[in-house]
């Protein structure tokens, strides 16, 4: 494929289209924010969803007409000596494949939103909050230099705490809130050590001269290695990986298509997005990619293992979300850069369609979240049923769903790299397949387990909500054919489109770019995917359809090892006990001891002081002019008599 014009283009359409891309959800987070109390729920949808609409009729319109890399430049804005960042807009296939995904994907929930939260008397709030993300994370793909990202990166963050904690008179949700929160920062602070150190080994932050300085480096250069192993910490935090991971299944405190829109479509891949973004640093340190791709692996199994028991239709979801992110880091460590972006891709339509179909059992149900208080749906919801199908199918890597397309190509690349990271992929696959289905089963099939109040009221969601179903539906059941296997005549458009942003890294590592299986290898791969996928099906269907066994007879029957799953292998509390008493009895000490014992008294000597002394100036404030004057006749002679006593 032809190479690319490097970034510094002129834009072909004029500086305020692109303005307006981030600049209408902001402009609906305003409306929604300062107006909240006078819309009501449904003015207050359609301002949210339109104005993202608006954000992606642009996208769609410049993807169109997409010719070659540029950068728009807004204004000048920090400039401080040497240091010069400008406030930049950088528009390549890797921003206009995000732009794409946040505001269409971002367009279905905000719709669906719209049934979902109609009856909630903070709506406006809720969709103010949702254009505030949705601008943050336009920052964060659209930024021409780490600095603007990180911006956008902070600002997902402070969404997301948000977000999650909106329903904060529930004291579980703002800790879940915080919990995010913190955890995020753990990362966040590792990703801006890594731009400072960026900006002292290239004297820039800006991605075309950094990247451009990088190409013309040694590979394992010490000091990229730190930079990226920095950066992936950062990425760590935000796409929730081991260890920093415990902050995503409790996030699913927030609404439902909070959990479809930040912590399974969007946010949640702004790691991933970086590390694409940032591609050239990665490929010079494959040390760090190493450490990339053993994180991932562990990441996919660990999280998949928890996902088998639990019983939180949510929190299936959650763990399914930390396992899929983990395929996603295995396919950038093994330089799998459009593979895994394509997974990106297939993850955020058939995730944010289970997250959203969890949801319409949730309304149906009256807010019930317990698996083992639902069975039997199909029948009172037959779109929720059909289209969570699709998504279950499409996670677990049955073709033609999209969802095989994508996860076939990240485990032909860790075979080709790695065999028991392949197998630890294959058998992440496995138990996929398992407890997606199984959370399936259980709500949809055999018989209804929950109050004869909500089987009474059990009825199919409002078309706002139906809609988006079945739109995103289409796309986890056709999408993947945006990269199908080349022997089948397929044709990968998807890694064709993307070439141009991993110039560099193909240059440095051709070998590694040009590396395929032969067509026999490609097929036991893609057969034993299949099989494995299946297998997990059939155990599901032979566990909770044919014996039709219960999480109530589970939890009865449970060993040891069953039991340390349950209980996520108890990494809350082993967190708990290891950081989070011991900073409580640190800072418990130090306000009895340091605040209390020191700090209060000596601040109290100096206020006592103080009041004593207005006291005393007090009795010479009497009010009298006779005795004004003869203290100002006073002073006139100490002043003479001090000025005389000189000579």
């Amino acid at each position: 494929m032809q190479e690319t014009v490097l970034p510094g283009a002129n834009a072909p359409y004029s500086t305020l289209l692109y303005v307006l891309i981030p600049l209408l959800p902001f402009l609906g987070f305003l409306l929604n924010g300062l107006l909240n109390r006078k819309l009501s729920g449904t003015v207050a949808g359609l301002i949210g969803s339109a104005t993202v609409l608006g954000s992606f009729l642009i996208s769609v319109m410049l993807f169109l007409n997409f010719e070659y890399q540029y950068t728009v430049q807004l204004f000048d804005w920090i400039s401080v000596g040497s240091l010069q960042i400008p406030f930049q807009y950088q528009i390549d296939q890797l921003s206009l494949i995000m732009l794409l995904l946040v505001t269409g994907v971002g367009f279905l929930i905000h719709v669906y939103s719209i049934g979902y939260m109609h009856h909630d008397e903070n709506v406006g709030k809720f969709f103010s909050f949702l254009n505030l993300f949705i601008f943050s994370m336009l920052l964060l793909v659209m930024g021409a230099n780490f600095v603007i990202l990180f911006i956008g990166w902070e600002g997902v963050g402070l969404c997301s705490y948000l977000l999650i904690g909106f329903w904060n008179k529930n004291t579980a949700y703002n800790n879940a809130a915080k919990k995010a929160f913190i955890i995020n920062r753990i990362g966040d602070l590792g990703f801006l050590l890594g731009i400072f150190l960026i900006y002292l080994t290239f004297d820039s932050v800006q991605y075309a001269e950094v990247f451009q300085k990088a190409s013309t480096m040694q590979i394992g250069t010490g000091v990229i290695t730190a930079i990226t192993l920095l950066l992936f910490v950062g990425a760590m935090g935000k796409s929730a990986q081991l260890p920093l991971y415990t902050w995503l299944p409790d996030a699913m405190a927030g609404p439902t298509p909070v959990s479809a829109l930040i912590h399974a479509a969007t946010m949640v891949t702004a790691g991933i997005y970086m590390v694409l973004r940032a591609n050239v640093l990665f490929t010079l340190a494959p040390d760090t990619l190493q450490v990339v791709a053993i994180v991932g692996a562990a990441t996919a199994l660990f999280a998949a293992t928890i996902g088998l028991a639990q019983n939180d239709i949510k929190k299936v979801l959650a763990y399914s979300t930390v396992s899929q992110l983990g395929y996603m880091f295995l396919a950038l460590g093994v330089m799998g850069y459009s593979t895994s972006l394509f997974h990106v891709l297939t993850h955020a339509f058939f995730k944010a369609l289970m997250f959203l179909g969890a949801g319409s059992v949730i309304h149906a149900m009256s807010n019930e979240q317990d698996l083992r208080r639902m069975g039997g749906l199909r029948k009172a919801l037959p779109i929720t049923f059909l289209t969570f199908l699709i998504g279950c199918l499409a996670i677990s890597g049955i073709p033609p769903f999209s969802g095989f397309f994508s996860k076939d190509e990240i485990l032909a690349h860790a075979f080709e790299h790695n065999k028991v990271l392949w197998a630890m992929g294959l058998l992440t696959a496995f138990l996929t397949a398992f407890y997606m289905f199984r959370l399936l089963f259980l709500a949809f099939f055999g018989e209804f387990r929950g109050t004869a109040e909500q089987k009474h009221h059990l009825h199919e969601s409002p078309a706002s909500m139906t809609f988006p179903l079945i739109v995103l539906a289409v796309l986890a059941a056709v999408g993947g054919f945006m990269g199908a296997p080349m022997f089948t005549g397929g044709h990968h458009y998807l890694a064709e489109y993307l070439a141009p942003i991993f110039t560099y890294s193909q240059r440095l590592l051709p070998a590694a770019f040009n590396a395929e299986p032969d067509h026999n290898t490609e097929l036991m791969l893609m057969g034993l995917s299949v099989a494995a996928g299946l297998l997990g099906i059939i155990l599901a269907y032979v566990f909770y359809v044919v014996r039709a066994q219960r999480p109530a007879e589970e939890e009865a029957q449970r060993s040891g090892p069953e039991s340390l799953v349950y209980h996520k292998y108890y990494i809350d509390e082993l967190y708990n006990a290891v950081f989070t008493r011991p900073i409580m009895a640190l800072s418990n000490g130090l306000y009895k001891f340091v605040e209390n014992g020191i700090i209060n008294p000596v601040v109290g000597v100096f206020g006592r002081a103080v009041n004593g002394g207005g006291t005393l100036l007090r009795y010479v404030q009497t009010g009298a002019v006779e005795t004004y004057l003869i203290l100002m006749v006073i002073g006139i002679v100490l002043i003479l008599g001090l000025n005389f006593g000189r000579f």
